[in-house]
């Protein structure tokens, strides 16, 4: 297998890292800091990066700024979300869960959700792409 990585960015000049390997190593903290450094953290209510990527799946860790909301979307796949910080409200299906650090939820492909961030939060959303 090839080792695929992303390219470079005006957002991210020396964010080169690989996405895609028999092997990929992450670092989520420091993933975590990475994202509070950038601009699009300090300007927005939210910031994200693509820690890995293929056919079958994505991994994303996503950062909110407290009462920053992910309006209602749907998922082209199954999907995870861990919470690594904070607590967020997660609603779908006419509930809403909330999770802390250490908790995570599962929703199935193409149900329309909403992500409200209830303090400076961070999670990483798994994707797992349908055939």
């Amino acid at each position: 297998m090839e080792n695929k990585s992303n390219e470079s960015t005006p957002q991210r000049p020396e964010g080169e890292r690989v996405l895609n390997a028999p092997m990929v190593e992450m670092d989520l903290n420091r993933f975590i800091t990475q994202v509070r450094e950038e601009s699009t953290w300090k300007d927005t209510d939210h910031n994200a990066i693509t820690i890995y990527k293929d056919e079958k799946a994505r991994l994303v860790l996503i950062g909110m700024h407290a009462k920053a909301e992910l309006k209602t979307h749907t998922a082209p796949g199954l999907i995870c979300v861990q919470v690594l910080e904070g607590s967020i409200n997660f609603t779908a299906e006419g509930r809403t869960a909330t999770l802390q650090k250490g908790q995570m939820i599962t929703l199935h492909e193409r149900i329309p959700h909403s992500v409200d961030a209830v303090e400076e939060s961070f999670f990483l959303l798994t994707v797992v792409l349908s055939k």
